[in-house]
Order: C-alpha cells, then sequence, then structure tokens
C-alpha cells in the first residue's frame, strides 16, 4: 500500500524539526519545504537589519539548518520563495495598519495567506496528501467537521494565530506537536539527535525576525514627532511617532519624576491620530485602560454553522492575554459585538479578538472599537 505524502513546513525550528520526525515514525511518506518569504536587499531593509552586517543572513541560516535537519532524517527538503504573496497580502497590510495609528498582528495573516494558502498550493504541487506545520494546536474532526483544539502545552498554544483559517484550510492539516508539551519537544530533539535541538525559538515579525522594530518601521512609514499629554490635559513630554507606541505601553516614554505627579508609572491610554498626541495616564489599573465592549470586524468563524442571537463563550484580545468570559452577537456577515462579562484591560484596535468553546477555537477578528459604558474609547 502506498504511503500518504505530507510535505511539512520545516522553517528550520526545533518545533517543525521534530514535526518532521514524528510523521517519520508514523509512517508517512514525508518531505520538507522551507519558505522564503522575507528579500532584505531588495525590500529597501537598510536602518536597523542585522542581515547586512553578517556574513550569512538569519533567513539563510534558518535554511542551512532545515537542510541539516532534513539530511539528518533522510527527507527531500524543497525550497520556494513567496515573497510576492508576503509583500501583497501580509505586509502592505502590516504597513497601512501602521500608518493608520492602529496595531496590527502580522502573523494570523502570515498564516492564513502564506502558510495555509499558498503553501499548500505549493505542497499540492509536490503530491501533498497531508500539510503539516510545527504548531502547537490540534484538529478534530466532528460529524464531517474540523474543530480547531488549543495545543495541550496552555503556554505555547498558538491557536489565537491560526484564528483566521477556514474549514477547507484545517482539512488534511496535521499538527504533530500539538499534543506535547515543548519540553518533550525538546526532548524528543535531543534524544534522537536533531540538528535543532538547541537552537533557541524565533522571535519577532512572522518572517522578517529580530530587529530594532523603530528603525525597520522608518524605512516605510514618514513619522511625525508630536505631544504627549496627560489625562488632564498638560503636554509632559514628546513622542517620535504615534506608530511606535500602542495602548497600555509603560516603555518608552521617557516621562517621570514630574513634580506636580505622583511616582506611579505612565501608560498609554489613548491615541489621537487627527492631532498626532498620545494621551497617558498614571498606574497599570488606570480606568481609561479598561473597555467593556467591542466591535470585532472581518470575523472568520470556523465552524459551518454561525450562531444566531447571542453566544457565550470565552475570548483573548491579545495573545497572551487570559480568557475572559464574552456575549457575542452578529452586527451583519463579518461583525461582531463583544460584550465582556468584566472589563478588559488594553483592548486595541487593529489587534485580534479570538473566541473560544472550551479548547475549540471559534474564529477570530479584527478589534475595530472600544467602549466603556457605551463611550467610545480613543485608541
Amino acid at each position: 500500500m502506498k504511503k500518504k505524502k505530507v510535505i511539512v513546513g520545516l522553517s528550520g525550528g526545533v518545533d517543525s524539526s521534530v514535526s518532521a520526525y514524528l510523521l517519520l515514525e508514523q509512517g508517512y511518506d514525508v518531505e520538507g519545504l522551507f519558505m522564503r518569504n522575507w528579500d532584505s536587499m531588495t525590500n529597501n531593509d537598510i536602518l536597523g537589519n542585522p542581515d547586512l552586517n553578517n556574513d550569512i543572513c538569519p533567513q539563510e541560516e534558518d535554511f542551512n539548518d532545515a537542510l541539516a535537519v532534513a539530511n539528518h532524517l533522510g527527507i527531500k527538503l524543497h525550497r520556494h520563495d513567496f515573497v510576492d504573496e508576503y509583500w501583497d497580502n501580509v505586509f502592505t497590510y502590516f504597513i497601512e495598519e501602521y500608518k493608520k495609528g492602529r496595531t496590527p498582528n502580522p502573523d494570523i495573516l502570515c498564516n492564513k495567506y502564506i502558510k495555509f494558502d499558498s503553501f499548500r498550493k505549493v505542497a499540492k504541487g509536490l503530491g501533498a496528501d497531508y500539510f503539516a506545520y510545527g504548531h502547537y494546536a490540534r484538529t478534530k474532526s466532528v460529524d464531517g467537521e474540523i474543530e480547531l483544539l488549543r495545543g495541550i502545552d496552555d503556554n505555547k498554544d498558538q491557536t489565537y494565530f491560526l484564528s483566521q483559517l477556514t474549514q477547507s484550510q484545517l482539512r488534511n492539516t496535521l499538527f504533530p506537536i500539538g499534543e506535547l508539551p515543548k519540553s518533550k519537544v525538546r526532548e524528543i530533539a535531543l534524544k534522537y539527535g536533531v540538528p535543532t535541538a538547541k537552537k533557541k525559538d524565533s522571535t519577532g515579525i512572522c518572517f522578517i525576525g529580530e530587529r530594532n522594530f523603530k528603525d525597520f518601521l522608518k524605512n516605510y512609514i514618514y513619522s511625525k514627532v508630536g505631544d504627549i499629554i496627560t489625562d488632564d490635559g498638560k503636554v509632559i513630554g514628546s513622542h517620535d511617532g504615534l506608530m511606535y507606541y500602542t495602548i497600555g505601553q509603560r516603555k518608552g516614554l521617557n516621562i517621570g519624576g514630574l513634580k506636580d505627579y505622583s511616582n506611579l508609572p505612565w501608560f498609554v491610554i489613548g491615541k489621537d491620530l487627527e492631532n498626532n498626541v498620545i494621551r497617558v495616564g498614571q498606574g497599570i489599573d488606570h480606568p481609561d485602560l479598561f473597555s467593556d465592549k467591542t466591535i470585532i470586524e472581518d470575523v472568520n468563524w470556523i465552524p459551518l454553522k454561525k450562531f444566531s442571537g447571542t453566544y457565550e463563550c470565552s475570548a483573548k484580545f491579545r495573545y497572551r492575554q487570559s480568557d475572559t468570559l464574552v456575549t457575542l452577537k452578529w452586527l451583519d456577515d463579518e461583525s461582531i459585538e463583544v460584550t465582556m462579562k468584566n472589563p478588559v484591560r488594553a483592548v486595541t484596535p487593529g489587534q485580534s479578538a479570538v473566541f473560544y468553546q472550551g479548547e475549540v477555537c471559534l474564529g477570530g477578528g479584527i478589534i475595530k472599537s472600544a467602549y466603556y459604558k457605551e463611550k467610545l474609547r480613543n485608541y
């Protein structure tokens, strides 16, 4: 009987490496596909770009690591450029959102358009029966419908970043490490001599990586200096550009020790794009940081059938945020009104709200606006 072929996204990290190993152990015909999505030399990425100061850029290092893993496992490694697709579907949106003073999450779009769309098309051309990734997530088939489940490791669960996926994108998708804690993944890699066993986890912007974020954005967006004002209307400093700040931010404000104010830390509590002003207030629990209702747009609902009326579940408004109990109500085919049981801190336009029913990720969308006691927050 012919083995089922799986094309695994082999990134050069330990998670995708162990995923490939586990698939081989399960008896699949496994091949790797390395995705190249960023061209530092042609995208005018000069300021703050470590790629140009090294003999080999981090992306090529990742490819070499992926190749070492493929050779170690005895599997074929394909390489494909998705530079244009990434620029058109992810990076352009990323920049436009920052221009609007919003805080986007490119990793979610990267999954939707690159890893689970463009990648799958190429993998299908390579004869894939299944598509596999090193995400900490799980899937389950229930009455012909695919459920997206949280990964076993609560600290590494990545369903937040997979919330824009559809039934068709989840079908024939495998998450080999979703049932494992990160510690076990490292243990397996070390036990079987996987070359990336001790490689640190990647951070930074999806596929662009770690760099000086402020200098990076300067290459693409004109920044304009403006005032920082207190919640009582006094100018107490200046900012380098609205795009560098997000709601709830504390670091980088360069204010403190003001004689007319307490020693409590300052936080960004509002952004005024029209007047190029940042509003700040003191204290991590400043009342202007909290919202009890938000409007979510561009909603992707993973279950085949949408609910009617109202629906109670939980939600995350940032990746590392704890779940909060909410009530959902459709406003139209792509927008949901979310009412929080308890006020939530720093609900930020441009970020993603993701909905859950227990272990099941129901989908999510983009935060459009936030309210407290029916008053629109100036975010």
